[in-house]
């Protein structure tokens, strides 16, 4: 028998899968076990209620509908009196349930109760990517931690974007997010990030864009040399100034280089990643420029 797939929404319920439906589903994410029947007025309104709640929480938990007419014996072994029914089942037993007509309301009351926070599994996921060292993976976390803090997300998660955004030269960002957590909180991943932003100021700028920097102070009205600090400076995560640099030249000319500083902007926008903040925010004030 092939296993469910995790992100399932919805099953059937048979006497073939019973078992792997209300006990084993179970051991990885609660399972709403929906006892319904064709003749049972009520059940015919329940019904797509829960089908809309399965679909809007994306797996989270598992609906079961189980037919209670083909499945006697096992709404029998359940307690099932009367119809509709519902069983929450959690770890392989039944934990929770609700019984007759029921409104959405009190659906989702009953899964919140035994459902973790959406944040929590969203930092759950970031740190998983995080831990296969994969760049895109990365990136696609950090936008998880934001969204997780976003969602009432603890010092847990303010942590751990604040060593990502360390990761990514994003230094004042990730001090401000540091200086956030409660002194009660500051554990040891908060102190490993904290030490980190540390070494990296110390670390200062790489010999390259200290020379770039230099010669560009020599040379303001040279595009040419701008754009090639812009770039250093993007590639040694020093990522908005080099934004800031480029969109004070387009400032003064939207063609500047006849386009090849706007291109280098974009490139970097790029490179941050979609719903960046950063880039959201720079974005908009090209646009303020094109438009």
């Amino acid at each position: 028998m092939n296993m469910l797939n995790k992100q399932e929404a919805i099953v059937e319920v048979t006497m073939q899968n019973a078992q792997q439906v209300l006990i084993e589903a179970s051991m990885e994410r609660p399972v709403l076990v929906y006892f319904w029947a064709d003749w049972c007025e009520p059940c015919k309104v329940l019904m797509p209620l829960l089908e809309k709640l399965a679909e809007e929480f994306g797996g989270r938990f598992l609906l079961a509908k189980a037919n209670a007419d083909e499945l006697g014996a096992i709404a029998g072994q359940l307690g099932v009196r009367s119809l509709p029914t519902l069983i929450l089942m959690d770890k392989g037993q039944p934990v929770d349930g609700l019984v007759g007509a029921q409104s959405e309301q009190a659906v989702r009351d009953l899964l919140n109760k035994y459902l973790p926070a959406q944040w929590l599994e969203d930092f759950q996921r970031a740190q998983a990517l995080l831990a296969s060292g994969d760049s895109a993976q990365c990136q696609e976390a950090q936008l998880l931690l934001r969204s997780a803090l976003d969602a009432g997300g603890d010092y847990r998660v303010s942590t751990l974007l604040a060593e990502t955004l360390v990761d990514s030269g994003r230094l004042d960002e990730a001090e401000a997010l540091l200086n956030t957590v409660a002194l009660q909180d500051r554990q040891s991943d908060w102190q490993q990030a904290s030490a980190k932003l540390t070494l990296k100021r110390e670390a200062g700028k790489a010999p390259e864009v200290v020379a770039l920097e230099a010669a560009y102070a020599e040379q303001p009205e040279n595009i040419e040399l701008a754009q090639q600090l812009a770039v250093a400076l993007a590639e040694n995560d020093h990522r908005e100034e080099a934004l800031m640099l480029l969109m004070a030249l387009l400032r003064k000319d939207l063609n500047a280089g006849d386009g090849a500083v706007k291109k280098t902007f974009q490139d970097i926008l790029a490179a941050l990643g979609k719903g960046d903040p950063l880039a959201v925010r720079y974005q908009r004030q090209l646009y303020t420029l094109l438009y």
